[in-house]
């Protein structure tokens, strides 16, 4: 199963969601993101598009995880240096990867990471 793990901020749109994840060029079966933003109307929007469900993940199982890269601004808010990655592997299950690290929108407002396991 794919994951994409989603951070993005109060203003990114679904254009800037669809930006992120189409870097990676393929298809998901879920979409992922901390609580509140996995309840964001904007990721319910792409999940709706994309057919795929919505998993929110709490930030004690987000802050549990190893993403690839580091933002202070995520780690800040969050206790992780990447919500979309962080997002991504706590989704995906125990033992799940990274497909590689997260992916920036170009408005920069979104980023994208996918990860790969089998959910609980």
């Amino acid at each position: 199963m794919i994951v994409a793990g989603f951070g993005f901020r109060q203003a990114a749109t679904l254009a800037s969601l669809h930006d992120a994840l189409a870097q990676w060029g393929q298809q998901v079966d879920l979409v992922a993101s901390v609580t509140p933003k996995a309840q964001a109307p904007v990721l319910g929007e792409l999940a709706a598009e994309l057919s795929v469900p919505i998993r929110s993940i709490d930030q004690g199982s987000l802050t549990q995880q190893a993403p690839q890269t580091q933002s202070e601004a995520a780690q800040r808010a969050f206790g992780t240096g990447s919500v979309a990655e962080a997002s991504a592997l706590a989704a995906a299950g125990p033992g799940a990867r990274l497909l590689g690290p997260r992916k920036i929108s170009t408005d920069g407002m979104a980023t994208c990471a996918l990860a790969t396991g089998d959910p609980q």
